[in-house]
Parts: structure tokens; C-alpha cells; sequence
């Protein structure tokens, strides 16, 4: 064997047995119902590589290429993004992520704030029925998982608008990463949060029907979160309430206090010492301590 045939072995699909690829036509035939029209997902694309899920559908989807229900899952990215354009990399086939178009006609714009707020609640449902790991939900789009005695980032989640009447909802999950695959000393994986599964596959189709069922019953109260649940939900399972909190805000300006709340457009509610409680909709949150 030559260097070159090593190194294409070393980079083949099956380089990492314990990381197998995806299947493709499985996931289809677990998801795509009735030739895409009896549910949501109307494809599911899987590609080896690329440099980010969201901003390829999204291209895809501004240029009319793209349907809602069109998911896009990669078995690697290279320019991975978070929040803030902060970089999301991970050794391929060691986690999940992809990205979703959807296209909420019947819903007020104003209400579509909530949609990374949903996703956190559906990937967090999802990950407890499969991989029976408790996923807590940091506002407003971290997904946290309990390292031995210690809250650790295992994914994200990123929307993004996509034209007129689309947005793009993008998830990476850790998945099999091991301790000395961490980028950095925050992060987690469901493997270190001893998951029963780690199967990909089964995984993600418990995260897309779990996706699917929340956004169905969002749709059908018209974007209310509290008619649809979903405000109590997340409150349910947001780690970041009932903490003392610090919020990087726009400006060059911080806000420190208790998060006490979640109003109905999705804002963090802090309590400041001054007992004034002022929503937060956009900002970086650092939790302080526990309540």
C-alpha cells in the first residue's frame, strides 16, 4: 500500500468504526412519509462534508431550490457556526449536525423568535427518549448535559432567516466525543453524560419527529407559545432560571441578576438588585450560580 492509498484509507468513511456513517435512505423511509406530503420532512440529504448545514440551505432556499422539510445532515463541518459566528467543530461522524428549513406561513413574523426556543425544547425531548440523558436548555440556544458533577455545553442551536417566508434552524450535538477530543474544557458529549445510545441514526430521528411534533402544534395555535405549551416547556427545562446571571448585552453593556422568567416573545427576564426586571432578547448569558 502506498502513503497516499494509507492516508486515503485513513480518511475513508470507515476509518472510525466506532463512528459509522449515517444512512441516508433509512432516514428517509423513517421520516418521509407518503412521499413527503403527509408530514413535514420532505428530504433528507446527507453529505460527508461541508462547511456549514445552515448556510448551505439557506443559499439553497433563498435561491428557490428548497422546500420546507428539506433537512441537510453532514457527517462533518468545517466552518461549523454558533451564536455570535462562534466556530463549531467537531472529528467527523462524532456528533449530529444539520440543519432544517422551515417555512411558518400561519404565523405572525413577530412569533417566529421562538422557533430556536422550540428547537431547544424538541432536540431536549428527543435526546431524553433515545438517549436517556437529561439535556437542560441555556437561554437562549446552548443545550447542557451533566458531566459527573459538572454542566457542560453538548450542543447548539443556530435560525437564521432564509428569504422572505423561511427560516433555517441549525443543531450540532456532541455525540461520541471523547474527553480528549473536547475543544475546550466546557464542553460535554452524550457519551461523558453516559447515554444508553449513542447511535446516531436513532438519535436523530427521535430529535426530527420530536422537532416535527412540537413545530405542528406551535403551527396549529398560530405561534402561541402558551396556547401551544411550549412557553412552559422551555421554562421547564431552562437551567438558566432561578440563577444569578450575568447578560453581555449589545453596547458594551452587562446586566447582572436573577433570571426569574421567559415572556411570551421569548426574552429572559432578569431581576437586577434594584428589584427592576427588564427582558433581555438578545445577549450572551454566563450563569453566576445556582439559585
Amino acid at each position: 500500500m502506498t502513503s497516499r492509498d494509507a492516508a486515503d484509507a485513513n480518511n475513508s468513511r470507515w476509518s472510525d468504526l466506532d463512528r459509522p456513517p449515517l444512512n441516508a435512505a433509512g432516514l428517509s423511509k423513517a421520516l418521509v412519509r407518503d412521499g413527503g406530503n403527509g408530514g413535514l420532512y420532505r428530504d433528507i440529504e446527507v453529505v460527508d462534508r461541508t462547511g456549514s448545514t445552515n448556510s448551505d440551505l439557506v443559499a439553497r432556499a433563498v435561491a428557490g431550490g428548497a422546500d420546507e422539510g428539506v433537512v441537510l445532515v453532514a457527517e462533518e463541518q468545517t466552518a461549523g457556526r454558533g451564536r455570535l459566528d462562534r466556530q463549531w467543530t467537531a472529528p467527523p461522524r462524532s456528533g449530529l449536525f444539520f440543519s432544517v428549513l422551515l417555512k411558518p406561513a400561519e404565523v405572525p413574523v413577530a412569533r417566529w423568535g421562538w422557533l430556536p426556543l422550540l428547537t431547544g425544547v424538541a432536540v431536549a425531548t428527543g435526546l431524553a427518549r433515545a438517549a436517556g440523558v437529561d439535556t437542560a436548555l441555556k437561554w437562549p440556544n446552548d443545550l447542557l448535559v451533566t458531566v459527573g458533577d459538572t454542566e457542560r455545553k453538548t450542543g447548539g442551536i443556530l435560525a437564521e432567516r432564509a428569504g422572505e417566508d423561511g427560516v433555517v434552524v441549525g443543531v450540532g450535538i456532541n455525540v461520541t466525543l471523547r474527553a480528549a477530543e473536547l475543544p475546550v474544557p466546557q464542553a460535554g458529549s452524550l457519551a461523558l453524560a453516559g447515554a444508553v445510545s449513542t447511535d446516531r441514526e436513532t438519535l436523530l430521528r427521535a430529535v426530527l419527529r420530536s422537532l416535527e411534533d412540537w413545530y405542528g402544534r406551535w403551527r396549529e395555535a398560530g405561534g402561541d407559545p402558551a396556547a401551544s405549551g411550549l412557553q412552559e416547556a422551555y421554562a421547564a427545562g431552562c437551567a438558566t432560571l432561578g440563577r444569578s446571571v450575568r447578560a453581555e448585552l449589545p453596547g458594551d453593556r452587562s446586566l447582572v441578576g436573577e433570571a426569574v422568567a421567559i415572556d411570551g416573545d421569548g426574552r429572559l427576564v432578569i431581576a437586577t438588585g434594584e428589584g427592576v426586571q427588564e427582558p433581555v432578547g438578545a445577549g450572551d448569558i454566563v450563569h453566576l450560580r445556582s439559585a
